[in-house]
C-alpha cells in the first residue's frame, strides 16, 4: 500500500493521517446535517466534535501505547507519532465519551439525545479512517490464501512484508459503513432516547469481536491467548451497553 501519498521537499503527506482528516470531516458533515431533527444546533455540534476529536485521540493512542508499551521503550519520542498508525478505537471511544459528558453538561444538552444525533456520522466518519488503516499497513490480518487477501510491498508499511494477509481494515471499513446505514434506520424507527447510540455501541462491539479473531498484529491478552484486549473490552461495552438499553426502554415505557 502507500503510506506516504506524496513527499515534497521536507513534507510528507501520511495516508493515514489524510483518511483520518476525511473521516472527522464526514462525520461532522453528515452529524450537523443530522441534528436537526433533534433541534440541536449546528454550532454545537461542531463544539461536540472538537472535544471528540482531541479527548478520542488521546484515549485511542493512549490504550494503543498502553498495550504495546514495550515497542516504545527504546523510542519513547514515537509515541506522539500517530500519522504512523496506532490508536485502538475502544480507547478513542471512551476519551471521547467522557469528554463530550463534561461539554454536555457544561452546554446543558441532553447526553442520549445528542448521542443518538451523531452515532450514524461517527460510524460513516470510522469507515473512512479504516481505509488509512489500510493504506498504513496498521491493523493487519492474519496470513491467508483467500482470493481477496492483501499483501504489503512498501517498506514502510507496518505489516509484514510479501505475504498475503486478510484484510482486516477493509472488513473494519464494510462493518461501519453497514452501521451507518443501519443506524439510519434505526434513527427512523426509535422508540426511546440512547436507542440509536447504545445500537451502535453494541453493534460495532459484536462486529469487533468477530473481526478481531482475524487480526494478526499484537493487541494485549485479555484472556491468556484466546481473547484480545479489544475483545474484552468489547464485552465489557456491550453489557454495559445492554443493561443502559433495558433501562431507557423501561423509562419510555414508564412514562407512557
Amino acid at each position: 500500500m502507500h503510506p506516504i501519498l506524496f513527499t515534497f521537499g521536507s513534507f510528507s503527506l501520511y495516508t493515514y493521517g489524510l483518511f483520518l482528516a476525511l473521516g472527522f470531516m464526514a462525520a461532522v458533515w453528515f452529524s450537523k446535517r443530522n441534528a436537526r431533527f433533534y433541534d440541536i444546533k449546528p454550532d454545537d455540534i461542531s463544539d461536540l466534535f472538537f472535544v471528540v476529536l482531541v479527548c478520542g485521540i488521546l484515549g485511542a493512542r493512549l490504550l494503543y501505547v498502553v498495550i504495546n508499551f514495550a515497542d516504545f521503550r527504546s523510542s519513547p519520542m514515537d509515541m506522539v507519532k500517530i500519522w504512523n498508525g496506532g490508536l485502538v478505537f475502544f480507547g478513542g471511544f471512551m476519551g471521547a465519551v467522557a469528554g463530550s459528558a463534561v461539554l454536555l453538561r457544561i452546554k446543558k444538552l441532553p447526553f442520549f439525545t445528542t448521542a443518538d444525533a451523531i452515532s450514524p456520522g461517527v460510524a460513516l466518519g470510522h469507515a473512512f479512517g479504516r481505509l488509512g488503516c489500510l493504506f498504513a499497513g496498521c491493523c493487519y490480518g492474519r496470513q491467508c490464501d483467500l482470493p481477496f487477501a492483501v499483501k504489503f510491498t512498501h517498506p514502510d508499511s507496518l505489516a509484514p512484508l510479501h505475504i498475503y494477509l486478510h484484510p482486516t481494515q477493509v472488513y473494519m471499513a464494510a462493518s461501519n459503513l453497514f452501521l451507518f446505514f443501519l443506524l439510519v434506520w434505526i434513527q427512523k424507527h426509535k422508540r426511546f432516547h440512547g436507542m440509536v447510540f447504545l445500537s451502535y455501541v453494541m453493534l460495532y462491539s459484536v462486529f469487533r469481536f468477530i473481526i478481531e479473531f482475524f487480526r494478526g498484529d499484537f493487541r494485549g491478552d485479555f484472556f491468556f491467548s484466546f481473547l484480545s484486549m479489544s475483545q474484552g473490552i468489547g464485552i465489557l461495552v456491550f453489557i454495559t451497553a445492554l443493561a443502559l438499553m433495558v433501562k431507557q426502554a423501561k423509562a419510555a415505557n414508564a412514562d407512557r
